[in-house]
């Protein structure tokens, strides 16, 4: 693209941006959490006691044009407890845009999404920390690309092309994050991903994702896509009044570029979620298994469980929630053994 023409595609776009903007009726909003986390094996922690940190500001603007079809959604971060990566970020710093997009809804057809939004891969965990454990690259994952989605009766469907997964040349997509490679090392581009998903009744559904893409070598400067990256899972759903159970299976390889290492990681993850839902209380429990099949990796399946409660006090919400694990997922998508337990005590609020 010429740079003439970038200039009239930017003008044009933002043009449109201001023009919905006049004419949005937003819902601007914004919040605070920080956690106090006491890590069993941590000599400093033992010491002190714990620590308080990961603090955060979140701002979030939602809305909807009048008698239009357009919708958008933003959430930025700021603060240590944002939980970006600074080197690996867009910014640079302890703050990032997590989403942001917006959609058109077409009369009695699809939702279109443009922007940074969620992937739609099998189920989210509830809290996505310490939830998410070794789903490590397919739990809460937001990408930048278009997404189509639509219901039809007791089917639902979601196809996306996500052109990376964060702004610009980031690696680091938030909250489940840390998966992905490195600016020194790799990127995932070029992402195809669909879901599709059964209601079987009004409590149970059942389901089926896939994704396929590219992995862009930032090692020689050339940024040649000479790696691939594919996934499938299988997931189940169910809720029965205040009760839910969710179960999945995940199927993972990923080929890095030969810049990086000439090696195929491959690994079976399982996943499962259960929880109650009781007046102003939540209570749940994850456990997440990631089975190694990568060639010269020894390690046996490693394991992550992580038991939690939940209270609405009003302005927001209180979590108590506890991780054990025996291994742990790198940014290469190996499967790696290594102990780690610990509490976690949350507060945030929101206004």
């Amino acid at each position: 693209m010429t740079k003439s023409v970038a200039f009239k595609v930017s003008a044009l776009t933002a043009a449109a941006i201001l023009s919905t903007a006049a004419h949005a009726s937003p819902n601007l909003s914004g919040g605070v959490w920080f956690n106090y986390q006491y890590q069993q094996n941590n000599d400093a922690h033992q010491e002190s006691w714990g620590v308080i940190d990961s603090e955060a500001l979140i701002l979030y603007a939602d809305g909807n044009v009048p008698d239009t079809p357009w919708t958008y959604s933003a959430e930025t971060r700021i603060g240590p407890g944002s939980f970006t990566d600074a080197d690996n970020n867009s910014t640079g710093g302890q703050f990032a845009i997590h989403k942001a997009w917006v959609g058109y809804q077409f009369e009695d057809g699809p939702m279109v999404t443009i922007g940074k939004s969620q992937v739609p891969f099998a189920w989210k965990t509830y809290n996505f920390w310490p939830g998410d454990m070794l789903l490590a690259g397919y739990g809460d994952q937001m990408d930048v690309g278009v997404k189509v989605s639509q219901t039809l009766g007791a089917l639902h469907y979601d196809a996306a092309l996500y052109l990376a997964d964060d702004w610009s040349t980031s690696t680091d997509t938030m909250d489940d994050n840390g998966h992905w490679g490195s600016k020194a090392t790799y990127r995932k581009v070029q992402t195809f991903v669909g879901n599709l998903k059964y209601s079987i009744n009004d409590m149970a559904t059942v389901g089926v994702s896939a994704q396929s893409g590219g992995l862009q070598e930032l090692v020689s400067g050339d940024g040649e896509v000479s790696g691939d990256h594919n996934a499938a899972a299988l997931y189940y759903t169910l809720k029965v009044g205040g009760l839910w159970a969710k179960a999945s299976y995940i199927m993972s390889e990923r080929n890095l570029p030969n810049e990086v290492a000439d090696v195929t990681i491959e690994n079976d993850r399982y996943a499962a979620e259960v929880g109650l839902n009781t007046g102003n209380w939540s209570f749940y429990a994850d456990l997440t298994y990631a089975e190694p099949g990568t060639d010269g990796n020894d390690t046996d399946t490693i394991r992550a469980f992580a038991p939690g409660m939940s209270y609405d006090y009003g302005p927001g919400w209180m979590y108590l929630e506890y991780l054990t694990q025996d291994g742990y997922v790198d940014r290469n998508g190996m499967a790696l053994e290594g102990d780690f337990d610990a509490l976690y005590a949350t507060i945030d609020f929101y206004f």
